[in-house]
């Protein structure tokens, strides 16, 4: 008889994040996964108990004194509200979790986790706007160089025994935190990106104007915990002000305001009492050593004004300006609810070149999106090294003026530069690879899958879309390419979706980004633009502002979370709406006639374009589609039962204006694609399947359509029986193929097949949901969403000879992989705790419960 249980609950998430430092959420959810602890298949959760308490010591002792649910039968581990009483504004809750396994045996309690509470009232705030007073209210305008970086501090003293300290504030654009000559914490470009006022200049006088009247305009503010730093007796707190996207002056953008600070300390003594540090005209202001920085321009660095000490209780600060007030930002300041940005991963150089005097050419393995760190400076006060970052969209330039001495180290704060290799120009001395390192920043959002295949380039491209994917995500938003616009548009969000929340850990940062979308729709229309945060360069169309449905849903498939279509559903059925104003019988000819840049269909086509009614009439389905079954879920049944009629209504119009009766054929360039994912009549289907056959063979083998087209393509063909072709088309190399980019020695993406304009572009990466669904067959079933049920059905390519793919989903990983051998197939699976998996094969279908299963298959059958 079992006398241990066979499970034990671990990777312990609240509100999607791991031990946040800012909620404000007022009952925040809680999440695990259960490991197994035995081989043994059919492992289940019984029942559950979470303990929350105020201190970790009372939490490990035994004594929940916050809030216990004791013994909850259930096999629920995934967001699992909080139901204990009030939370208070800037307390950290300490919480762990224990569950129990089919024979009724308890785990040992997680390790212990916590998260903190944000300021939950406006009342909370004690503090004020504070800015440097050489800098205006207004945004800075560049004049051939940016004011200095301002500094900031304050001393205090801590004259008691501390229960807990924390830091509550925010600086835009960007910001670092100090107490006492230590940054804070590892966070970089600082806070998230948000849409933070109003910019009247955006309504006219810009490539693409809108009106500036967007349903939410927000800041955020994030927590930091200072006992690390904080000491008995006198301290310092300091902050550096960068301009973000807050205060940029570029064509791609409008700026909101000059920087600004914003924060209070809060300590809480042992004796109950609490005391606030806050920003107010007290601080004392100077310029940083950081003399410009701009998010496209780039930053330069005079170590000759640096101020030893700055952020020390000992530093004299009596030559220092006083802080001035400043307006607080129009958006409302809420708690920071995605991934902070930080080092993800760091490069050695793999050749180092020297071009003489003092230039070096230095190369590192793959195109990433940060900085290079120098390190060991050993040169002349005043020598200016300068580093040229090597890309085929240069934004930004990076300099480093030396303030003599020796072993100088330097990295860029408030911008960042996308290269894989850079020239070094001023070095004093040989430069090895001691001396540089190249520094991935981006958002934290670790990778969950696995992907590898006996075919090579689907492997060199599934790792170069995990690459440029990365490379675009910064401040909790996806840009399209991470030099020349940095924009975060909605289209290729909602393209990209099903591949990023399957390849990394996304949950945070889409909880976060589909907020700026549903923020970003106009307040009277309806209308959702081509980018959210909105910058103003952004071009698009109806398959942009569709990121309002899609984006939700994927996110719903993916970690089944129903508050996020209970959130957005109202947002949905307003751009259906505002897309029912320019729709004529159910057909959406144009999305706002004004404007060319609001009426992109196809982008990118690999021939030629595609009727942009086609994709319009589309994605206005598509979207009434989603937003049915979202109101089915979530039991508005009046809404769905409009929906259902609206949905009948467009399919069938799209069906009768589009397809050619004679012909068969719903027409090349991807159109035929469109209407196979929509689905058509069953009298029609064999005859589209043959069309889109032809319309390949026709380009050559290769895709015929753009980028939406050839997302869906790869899947399209495999759910109407043409796996092969399916692999065909993804096994070029020449254009237009993503092949070509691989053999081209990319270790991106690009925008364009024949490489014109970014090389650094994850859009087309969006197709390669085709590795993971079909070729080893693993999907969500969004009737039990979050892979709670798992549909497995893989198509075994004829050409390939082994696969093997995992995915860490919010109950464990799942995995697959198989070997094909002298005409037999071997199958390997693997289903977690809490998931379930209906298993499709060649004349087999079983259903299936945790565990590892094995099968084997021959031209006779299966065996199990």
């Amino acid at each position: 008889e079992a006398t241990r249980a066979s499970i034990v609950p671990e990777s312990l998430l609240c509100e999607f994040q791991s031990n946040p430092s800012q909620l404000d959420v007022l009952e925040p959810r809680f999440s695990w996964v259960n490991r197994p602890l035995s081989n043994v298949n059919g492992i289940v959760q019984s029942a559950y108990e979470i303990e929350v308490a105020s201190t970790e010591a009372i939490l490990e002792s035994g004594n929940a004194d916050i809030w216990s649910t004791g013994k909850v039968l259930s096999a629920e581990s995934h967001l699992i509200p909080y139901g204990g009483g009030a939370l208070l504004s800037g307390v950290r809750y300490w919480w762990r979790v224990r569950t129990w396994d089919g024979n009724d045996i308890p785990s040992d309690w997680s390790e212990v986790a916590f998260w903190t509470m944000g300021m939950l009232s406006p009342s909370d705030w004690k503090c004020k706007w504070i800015g440097a007073p050489w800098q205006g209210e207004e945004p800075s305008k560049y004049t051939g160089e940016w004011p200095a970086a301002p500094l900031l501090r304050k001393v205090f003293s801590v004259d008691k025994p501390l229960k807990s300290a924390a830091f509550f504030g925010t600086g835009l654009g960007y910001f670092e935190l100090y107490v006492n000559g230590v940054k804070a914490n590892d966070h970089l470009l600082s806070p998230n990106q948000t849409n933070y006022g109003k910019r009247p200049k955006i309504e006219s006088g810009r490539a693409i104007p809108l009106a500036d009247n967007f349903e939410e305009y927000r800041t955020f503010y994030v927590g930091i915990d200072l006992m690390p730093q904080l000491k008995n007796g006198v301290n310092a707190i300091g902050a550096i002000l960068g301009n973000g996207f807050y205060n940029t002056d570029c064509h791609w953008d409008e700026p909101y305001g000059s920087p600004r600070f914003f924060g209070q300390v809060i300590l809480e003594y042992l004796d109950g009492s609490r005391e606030y540090v806050v920003s107010d005209e007290t601080w004392s202001v100077s310029k940083s050593p950081i003399v410009e920085n701009d998010i496209f321009r780039g930053e330069h660095y005079d170590a000759q004004l640096e101020q030893d000490g700055w952020c020390s209780p000992e530093f004299d600060d009596s030559q220092w300006e006083k802080a001035v007030s400043r307006n607080a930002p129009f958006g409302h300041l809420v708690a920071q609810n995605g991934p902070y940005d930080c080092v993800f991963e760091r490069f050695a150089p793999i050749s180092i070149k020297d071009e003489g005097n003092g230039t070096y050419r230095v190369s590192f393995p793959e195109e990433i999106s940060g900085w290079v760190h120098l390190k060991g400076i050993s040169a002349p006060r005043g020598n200016c090294i300068s580093i040229k970052y090597i890309c085929e969209s240069p934004m930004g330039s990076n300099s480093y003026t030396c303030r003599g001495g020796g072993n100088e180290s330097y990295h860029a704060r408030f911008s960042w530069y996308v290269f894989s290799e850079v020239v070094i120009v001023g070095w004093y001395g040989k430069l090895t690879s001691e001396n540089i390192v190249a520094e991935a920043v981006n958002s934290n959002v670790p990778c969950i899958a696995k992907f590898e295949s006996s075919n090579d380039l689907f492997n060199k491209l599934y790792k170069a879309f995990v690459r440029t994917q990365l490379d675009n995500m910064h401040g909790a938003i996806a840009s399209d390419c991470p030099h020349r616009e940095r924009t975060p548009y909605t289209g290729d969000g909602a393209l990209c979706i099903p591949m990023v929340v399957t390849s990394f850990a996304a949950s945070a940062f889409y909880n976060k980004w589909i907020e700026d979308v549903r923020g970003a729709a106009n307040k009277e229309s309806g209308h959702v633009p081509n980018s959210a945060p909105w910058q103003p360069g952004a071009g698009g169309g109806v398959a942009w502002g569709a990121a309002i449905a899609i984006m939700p849903w994927n996110f719903y498939e993916a970690y089944g979370d129903k508050k996020i279509l209970a959130d957005n559903l109202d947002a949905m059925l307003g751009y259906i709406r505002y897309l029912d104003t320019w729709a004529t019988d159910d057909i959406v000819e144009k999305n706002d006639p004004t404007s060319e840049w609001q009426n992109l269909g196809d982008w990118i086509p690999a021939a030629k374009e595609i009727p942009h009614n086609i994709v319009h009439t589309w994605y206005y389905w598509k979207c009434v589609e989603i937003a049915m079954r979202t109101a089915e879920i979530v039991g508005r049944d009046d809404d769905a039962k409009y929906l259902a009629m609206r949905e009948e209504a467009i399919r069938t119009a799209f069906h009768k204006r589009f397809y050619n009766e004679e012909l068969g054929s719903f027409g090349p360039y991807g159109a035929n694609v469109f209407a196979l994912a929509m689905g058509v009549p069953e009298a029609w289907r064999n005859r589209v399947i043959a069309a889109l056959e032809k319309n390949i063979a026709d380009a050559g083998g290769h895709t015929d359509g753009g980028m939406i087209a050839t997302t869906l393509l790869f899947s399209v063909l495999s759910e109407n029986g043409k796996t092969e072709l399916a692999y065909d088309v993804m096994n070029k190399d020449d254009i237009p193929s993503m092949g070509y980019w691989i053999k081209s020695g990319s270790t991106t993406l690009w925008e364009y097949w024949n490489g014109a304009h970014s090389h650094n572009h994850p859009i087309h990466g969006s197709g390669f949901i085709w590795f993971f669904r079909h070729v080893a067959g693993i999907a969500p079933d969004w009737r039990a969403p979050g892979y709670r049920q798992i549909i497995i059905e893989p198509k075994f390519p004829s050409r390939l000879s082994n696969v093997s793919c995992s995915i860490e989903t919010v109950y464990g990983k799942v995995a697959v992989s198989w070997v094909r051998n002298e005409g037999k197939i071997s199958l390997e699976i693997e289903i977690p705790v809490g998931a379930t998996a209906s298993v499709r094969l060649p004349n087999h279908c079983e259903q299936v419960g945790q565990g590892k299963y094995r099968y084997e298959m021959n031209r006779k059958g299966l065996s199990l």
